[in-house]
């Protein structure tokens, strides 16, 4: 008996300890993101002013935002967990549907392209999770 409460006392401080650690890893995830999208638009800005490169949709950088957390996310899940775990997939999956619809809008492609770029990734996806 005292041996199975011994062996729940280590399972809940070891889980304990991840949740601290996932957290851990969280707020560096968005100190990273928020770090990289500051340090890409006052490149882009500083571009634009002083080059003569100018973008006219350039509101759509925004939408890199979450593309680039999501990515990020990604990222920190595989670098601690050593596999693409199912949260690190969906994050993938997360930011790349995001940043193509942001460079679409950043270029002005046709979106004639964008339907078959979608089911390109959604397949890709579909083979991440086949190999959980």
């Amino acid at each position: 008996m005292s041996d199975t409460i011994e062996s729940l006392k280590e399972a809940e401080k070891e889980s304990l300890n991840h949740d601290e650690s996932s957290r851990r890893v969280t707020h560096k995830s968005s100190n990273t993101t928020w770090g990289i999208v500051l340090i890409g638009l006052g490149i882009f800005f500083l571009v634009s002013r002083t080059g003569g490169f100018f973008i006219h949709n350039w509101w759509a950088l925004f939408i890199l935002i979450p593309a680039f957390h999501n990515l990020n996310e990604a990222w920190q899940s595989y670098q601690n967990n050593g596999r693409l775990t199912r949260h690190a997939r969906h994050s993938l999956m997360g930011g790349m549907l995001i940043g193509m619809v942001a460079v679409f809008f950043l270029f002005s492609l046709s979106w004639n392209l964008f339907w078959p770029l979608v089911l390109i990734i959604l397949g890709v996806g579909a083979l991440l999770n086949s190999r959980s």
